[in-house]
């Protein structure tokens, strides 16, 4: 082979990489935590990249969230305008406060949109918030006179559903949060590439369950091809909580070995260098460093640990 056929095979090699790598999706991160920091609670802003149409994955914090990304240069418009024209709608992952208390508190200020739920998750909305009475009803469906600001669209387990005003679908799939409690998990594709967000989630071997093994075979496909950019996935408890007493979430040692799992179907190796964003780390500070420090020192899968940060953009 001639110096000059090598030349261009590396070129050729070299654009193969950089075109791999380049990515798909823009996210920013309104809130990290789990727990008693309300400024500061589940919350991911998500965009197919170079756009502003974004879906917002939970909304514990709305405001304060887009404030600090403003603060951070991530935007150079008024919070009120990312909320109204670059927040296209909202996929809730279960009811908790923490995890809608945002939706709930900017819904006078906020634009006409979609919220995306499952049935169980809805309902739940409709009954205890946007009811009429414990807070107006945005929506357009539910008790009360409904103001129709929202359109309350229902997600059937399995089934891929448009985004409206972007160009992304999200599909949903049932975790099990605190026993028989329904959470989700949103895997949200934009063309041939997607990203996997789980909201509150505890391990199968705790909650008796199946979901996140049923799961992680949904998306081994994805991996395989290198589709999937990346997992946001809970961890909101160091190692020392007993299994007793994680109400349906995660530790270091549980996440891994539900990683692991995921290794399993997908092949070995199929994780290295994959993107793992950890979300809902549980306040107080010191519990969030030993979370951080175990989830290095169990990594032994070779995975990309993301600690997002509330108002700092990535890409995936």
């Amino acid at each position: 082979m001639t110096s000059f056929n090598r030349y261009f095979i590396g070129l050729f090699l070299i654009s193969i990489q950089l075109f791999a790598q380049k990515p798909a999706f823009e996210v920013v991160p309104l809130g990290i935590k789990g727990g008693v920091d309300e400024a500061n609670l589940s919350a991911y802003l998500v965009a197919p990249i170079n756009t502003h149409d974004y879906i917002c994955l939970d909304a514990g914090t709305i405001n304060a969230g887009i404030e600090k990304a403003i603060s951070n240069k991530v935007f150079n418009v008024p919070a009120s305008e990312v909320l109204r024209k670059y927040i296209k709608g909202y996929c809730i992952s279960h009811a908790h406060l923490d995890h809608v208390s945002g939706l709930i508190i900017n819904s006078p200020a906020d634009s006409s949109k979609t919220v995306y739920a499952t049935k169980k998750c809805m309902e739940m909305m409709e009954k205890h918030y946007f009811n009429g009475e414990t807070w107006a009803n945005f929506g357009d469906e539910g008790p009360g006179f409904q103001l129709k600001k929202y359109h309350f669209q229902t997600l059937t387990f399995g089934e891929e559903t448009k985004i409206n005003n972007t160009a992304m679908t999200v599909k949903a799939f049932p975790l099990s949060h605190v026993n028989s409690f329904e959470s989700t998990a949103f895997l949200i594709q934009n063309g041939n590439d997607a990203i996997l967000y789980l909201g509150d989630t505890g391990p199968d071997s705790v909650e008796k369950s199946n979901h996140l093994s049923e799961l992680w075979k949904a998306v081994t496909p994805l991996l395989q091809q290198k589709r999937l950019r990346g997992i946001f996935i809970e961890v909101s408890f160091p190692n020392e909580q007993p299994d007793t007493s994680l109400f349906g979430h995660l530790t270091p040692n549980h996440l891994m070995k539900e990683l692991h799992k995921l290794e399993e179907m997908a092949g070995k190796g199929t994780l290295k260098n994959f993107k793992i964003i950890i979300t809902h780390l549980k306040p107080p500070s010191q519990n969030i460093v030993k979370i951080k420090e175990q989830l290095q020192k169990g990594n032994d899968l070779g995975v990309v640990l993301i600690f997002p940060e509330q108002g700092k953009r990535f890409e995936l």
